[in-house]
């Protein structure tokens, strides 16, 4: 009798540690610590719960004993998965079309570089191959930029943000290309704590603010900064015409409650997710060494309704490029 109350316990506490991984938002817990870091890669988890599956599947067949115990785990794993893949399917595994860029069609390009890591021609081929008119380069030192800037051939804008110069990783750079108009930092607005986000703001006061993000991961001892990070970005996601890109360090499992008056389910407040729009959502950009389908989709490229996405890619290639992040590229157009 004791065995059995004690599997009915353990049962009803594993369905309940799998309620809250599979969706944290019924319960309002999406940025708790603990929760946070398991919800961020949804593939893995996925995988990890069809194996248990058919760990306790098989021990169901072969265990009269721990027959009803173990088939209740195996039954909770299997809906449980059967939850992540349609979530992970609604967001998209991967479609890289892209529409035949036109007059006032933008291409952004985000590369986490992991302090410099992949060799500077390198990122600047990828730039000019994919003809960016904006990059995002969180983990940059400035000198890197410019080379990049420079080896590219392309006419860009160097902005950078560092917040310790010694350290790359405390260091954000933005390029803009120069047809958009000139470009500068604007931090009268303050900024991502612990790690810099580049507020880039037109001087004509015509043309896309531009957000170079990179709020501090949800690790130990930062998920206040990390918190404070998101509610930063979320309100700069409430102008007219904003194009926010980077290294988000989250997923759109993280956005939801930040702006309850725009929540759309589809990116950060007031801003529509590109890899959402485009079916790439479930595509993981980082780390390099676990395949797409099993990693965290946490870089990103959002942009207000002044702008529709016609093309996203999370590119594969260069995965032993030198950083543990993967390169992401959108196609912008302008709305209407």
């Amino acid at each position: 009798m004791f065995r059995r109350v004690v599997s009915a316990l353990i049962v009803l506490l594993v369905a309940a540690l799998l309620l809250v991984a599979a969706w944290p938002q019924l319960l309002g817990i999406q940025r708790e610590s603990g929760v946070v870091q398991v919800t961020t890669m949804r593939g893995l988890l996925t995988a990890v719960a069809l194996l248990g599956f058919v760990l306790f599947g098989v021990i169901a067949l072969i265990s009269q004993t721990l027959r009803a115990f173990a088939g209740a785990l195996a039954v909770l794993l299997l809906a449980f998965s059967g939850i992540q893949l349609a979530v992970l399917s609604t967001r998209g595994g991967g479609d890289t079309a892209f529409a035949e860029k036109q007059a006032g069609d933008l291409t952004v390009l985000v590369w986490n570089t992991l302090g410099d890591g992949p060799e500077g021609d390198v990122v600047a081929t990828l730039v000019a191959e994919r003809d960016a008119d904006i990059v995002v380069l969180p983990e940059t030192s400035e000198d890197y930029g410019r080379f990049v800037a420079a080896a590219s051939g392309l006419d860009l804008q160097v902005i950078p943000l560092a917040y310790d110069p010694e350290l790359t990783a405390r260091s954000t750079v933005v390029l803009i290309d120069r047809a958009l108009g000139e470009y500068v930092l604007d931090e009268s607005r303050g900024g991502t704590e612990t790690l810099p986000s580049v507020l880039a703001v037109p001087v004509s006061g015509s043309g896309p603010v531009i957000v170079g993000a990179h709020p501090v991961a949800p690790v130990p001892g930062e998920m206040t900064g990390w918190r404070q990070g998101l509610q930063w970005l979320a309100a700069r996601c409430q102008g007219e015409n904003v194009i926010l890109a980077g290294d988000l360090n989250s997923t759109l499992d993280h956005y939801t409650g930040l702006d309850p008056t725009r929540d759309t389910g589809g990116g950060l407040s007031g801003c529509r997710d590109g890899a959402r729009a485009t079916g790439n959502a479930a595509v993981g950009t980082w780390p390099v060494e676990l395949p797409t389908l099993l990693g965290a989709p946490i870089d990103h490229v959002m942009a207000t309704d002044a702008w529709e996405f016609v093309g996203f890619e999370v590119i594969t290639a260069l995965d032993g490029a030198g950083s543990d992040h993967r390169p992401i590229v959108a196609q912008l157009r302008p709305a209407g």
